[in-house]
């Protein structure tokens, strides 16, 4: 198979093993044959980095400045933030309300980057048999989720939007494939949950969307690294960026070759990975002010909602870089 132009951004992998390195390792050379030092980037199973894992990409654009990678894989975007505040990972990808609770309980991250979110790429999720028909009816309902993720935000804004409030559903905190067999087993009523769970639900158990971001607030999702490391190393934040930028460009016009790259990658259907695929409009770019105050819209929430200990101001952990901004306008 021939391949395609050099891309990344967030498809990262779905079911492959919690902890992968690619490329060279720790004994790798560089250009000027130094010893090779390890970039440890974080993902999930929805993002750009699947596609950087799957083609290498990143490997050969990091190997000039001295850099191989090594990549760990996480549930969902808390159990990433925690890694990068034990200083165990270097580099990640999460969604907006992940952010929120981990600066909210004092993770020591930056934001470096930001990405659009899928107006479609996550959902409240009923069994197909279900007696509930509107998120109104989610009322008194136990409803699974994976606390501080994007979908927490999800809930959030549909139950406000329905004339609930947080309090008036059963929330049952579990990690995707927990909350998938609560799901299926009928334990919980709902499940909110992004792709490609979600896709993967769709086709394998026929379940129903309630509502997904269509006509709410859709938050953006962010890349996220140490603040030593983003001010030590700007030019390695820059690559990274940049390179998911182009995967960006390049996912977009080309979905079908795309899921076919990565569905095997992966562990999924192909048609899965496209459905996946289709519903994120990629597009790295540095976080802007507008980024910010959609940002903090977010953190207020939680903080109104009481999910979140204190009130914070968003804008206190974001980290910008002229590097970073050249990067991403190159074309």
């Amino acid at each position: 198979m021939a391949r395609h132009p050099r891309f990344t951004l967030h498809l990262t992998a779905a079911l492959l093993t919690a902890v992968t390195t690619l490329g060279a390792n720790a004994q790798s050379t560089g250009n000027n044959n130094e010893p090779a030092k390890v970039l440890r980037i974080g993902y999930q199973k929805s993002g750009l980095r699947a596609v950087l894992k799957a083609q290498g990409s990143l490997d050969d654009k990091l190997k000039p400045l001295g850099y191989a990678v090594k990549w760990f894989e996480f549930p969902a975007g808390p159990q990433l933030l925690e890694a990068l505040n034990a200083n165990s990972i270097d580099f990640g990808y999460t969604g907006a309300p992940p952010a929120v609770f981990a600066q909210a309980g004092g993770v020591h991250f930056v934001y470096v980057g930001a990405e659009p979110s899928g107006r479609h790429a996550e959902a409240i999720l009923v069994r197909s048999d279900s007696a509930l028909r509107n998120v109104a009816d989610l009322k008194g309902k136990r409803v699974a989720l994976q606390k501080g993720s994007s979908s927490n935000y999800l809930l959030l804004e549909a139950l406000k939007q329905a004339g609930l409030h947080y309090e008036d559903i059963h929330p049952v905190y579990l990690a995707p494939a927990d909350a998938r067999a609560a799901f299926e087993n009928g334990s919980v009523d709902a499940w909110v949950i992004w792709d490609p769970y979600y896709a993967a639900a769709q086709q394998a158990l026929k379940a129903r969307m309630l509502v997904d971001y269509a006509e709410l607030n859709s938050p953006y999702n962010f890349y996220e690294a140490t603040r030593d490391f983003s001010q030590q190393h700007p030019d390695v934040i820059g690559a990274i960026l940049g390179q998911l930028r182009l995967a960006g460009v390049w996912v977009n016009a080309h979905p079908v070759e795309t899921a076919a790259l990565i569905a095997p990658k992966v562990g999924l259907d192909q048609k899965v990975v496209e459905t996946w695929v289709r519903r994120y409009p990629y597009g790295t770019t540095a976080v802007s002010d507008e980024i910010v105050r959609s940002q903090q819209v977010v953190a207020d929430a939680f903080y109104g909602a009481h999910l979140i200990p204190q009130k914070i101001t968003v804008k206190d952990n974001v980290w910008q870089s002229p590097v970073v901004a050249a990067a991403l306008a190159v074309r």
